[in-house]
């Protein structure tokens, strides 16, 4: 783990009395912040990562995908009330992206969202949340991306809607 992404660990307030869960935050969590539908869960859920319940976890990838679709400055603002680790996206997870289409789980305009996947299985984090019910919090495509972990070598990937880890 690089050095500062150890600081920014060490910076977090912890709950003492349970493990706090490492939490991959898919960028439509983000970028649902100011969305009259999301917004009473996550700011619920930005109250729970400051409480120290969760270890949030985003990728450089989601950085890209916020700032290429223009997201509004009170998001980027709201992402700026949490302390958060940040990972590079790595040739592995680039390939466990591609397996997800080549099985055509997702298809290659929403590559974005196979990679996704791919970075929180590869971070062996404990959930991916997400509000992208079309292509990752779907009950079907959520055992297929779990069957092409397995056989890679990886662990199952627990995908959940916000709301349903609070």
């Amino acid at each position: 783990m690089c050095s500062s992404c150890f600081g920014m660990i060490l910076k977090m307030r912890i709950n003492m009395n349970k493990r706090a869960l490492k939490v991959y935050i898919e960028t439509s969590v983000i970028s649902g912040y100011g969305r009259q539908r999301f917004h009473h869960d996550l700011m619920r859920f930005f109250d729970m990562i400051r409480a120290g319940d969760f270890i949030p976890i985003i990728s450089a990838h989601t950085l890209t995908e916020l700032n290429r679709d223009k997201t509004p400055i009170e998001v980027t603002n709201n992402l700026t009330t949490i302390q958060y680790i940040v990972y590079q996206t790595t040739d592995e997870m680039n390939k466990l992206a591609e397996k997800y289409m080549e099985r055509k789980i997702i298809v290659e305009s929403y590559k974005d969202d196979a990679l996704h996947i791919a970075i929180a299985t590869v971070l062996k984090v404990d959930i991916l949340v997400s509000w992208n019910l079309t292509h990752i919090v779907n009950e079907i495509t959520i055992p297929l991306f779990n069957k092409v972990n397995i056989e890679n070598g990886y662990q199952i990937i627990d995908i959940k809607k916000p709301e349903e880890i609070m």
